[in-house]
């Protein structure tokens, strides 16, 4: 890829993330407008001039704004010395806000195959678990913020990170959906893990549905954007994929080259027969002119779900430009359903006797 090309496709994709966060569209092109390269060790360069912003942002308080342009410093993944050092700061910012706030607590977990750290809150057995996960390229501290809203919300709330991403030390693979059964079986005790929701956002709702399919503890699937099969198998399709998604995916997987990477990624596919056993309702934010993820994989969905909505945004991959009304249905329909669940359970009231048929 042209240098120049690969630069304007990191400026696409940060003004999403960017916003994402709750920084303005001002303020981000702002920053943008002083990158004259990705060349690591360069003052215009990507990493140092978000650094430089995080750095100033940390200088005057404000941490989470550091961890913010720290996220964005690293992005799309941590491929040099500097975007390593980006991340760390990234980590540590949110590390020391969140010990300021209270009530957000770090887990590790170890695992034969690497290890998961989560950012969690409201953790308790009789709680509903509500477990969050952002895409390839998102760290788990863009959506940590979140935390005390869902608590308060009345879930016991894990924000983590797809395998390979950030600090989650697995390797990306057709069996990376072992990672969300691998977390409800460590937090057991901890959270009602038998009422699981999964808010999971691109590759992350894949992960979810391929979960749903096997484990009944996952009684809701909300996603955005999420690849579902023609994305991993679609040959016509493949050419329309970014280069920075391209490119993030073989890191992940650990693929030699492109070649490679379509090999495995023919593996994540899910079949009209895997998706018959997603019973439980899975509700899907599309876009319109998504750039990623095709809309045939929307249309499986609907053909193989019994109980699955969408909402579509006249958009790009993501909706950017509707992250306000995205984030409204997303967290509606998410409280709609655990309404519903809990309402299913609940004893019927009983009759009095002036209200029982003669």
């Amino acid at each position: 890829m042209d240098p120049m090309d690969h630069l304007e496709e990191l400026k696409q994709f940060a003004r999403l993330h960017a916003g994402g966060q709750g920084m303005s569209p001002g303020h981000t092109a702002e920053v943008l407008a002083r990158i004259g390269n990705d060349t690591p060790g360069d003052a215009r360069s990507w990493a140092a001039v978000w650094t430089a912003a995080g750095r100033a942002a940390a200088t005057r308080g404000d941490l989470l704004d550091a961890c913010r342009h720290y996220a964005l410093a690293r992005f799309p993944h941590p491929a040099d010395e500097d975007r390593a050092l980006a991340q760390r700061l990234c980590v540590d910012a949110f590390d020391q806000w969140r010990l300021r706030q209270g009530g957000i607590e770090r887990l590790e977990f170890g695992h034969p195959e690497g290890t998961v750290v989560c950012w969690a809150s409201g953790l308790d057995r009789g709680r509903p678990l509500l477990v969050v996960m952002g895409g390839i390229v998102s760290v788990k501290e863009q959506w940590a913020p979140l935390l005390p809203l869902f608590r308060k919300l009345g879930f016991a709330a894990v924000v983590a990170e797809l395998p390979g991403v950030g600090e989650n030390t697995f390797t990306y693979g057709p069996e990376s959906w072992r990672t969300l059964s691998f977390l409800m079986d460590r937090l057991e005790g901890r959270a009602r893990v038998t009422d699981t929701s999964m808010l999971a956002l691109s590759f992350s709702g894949h992960l979810a549905l391929r979960a749903a399919a096997e484990d009944p503890r996952i009684r809701s699937v909300l996603t955005v954007g999420a690849p579902v099969a023609d994305f991993f198998t679609d040959e016509a399709w493949w050419p329309r994929v970014p280069g920075i998604t391209v490119e993030t995916l073989r890191r992940l997987t650990g693929s030699a080259d492109e070649g490679e990477l379509r090999s495995v990624l023919a593996e994540f596919a899910l079949t009209p027969e895997r998706l018959n056993g997603v019973r439980i309702p899975v509700r899907y934010v599309a876009s319109s002119r998504d750039e990623i993820i095709p809309a045939r994989d929307q249309a499986l969905l609907h053909r193989s779900l019994a109980d699955v909505r969408f909402k579509t945004f006249d958009d790009v991959h993501g909706s950017p430009a509707h992250l306000g009304a995205m984030r409204r249905w997303l967290f509606s329909s998410l409280l709609r359903l655990r309404f519903t669940r809990r309402n299913r359970f609940l004893p019927k009231p009983r009759t009095s006797l002036s209200e029982r048929p003669s």
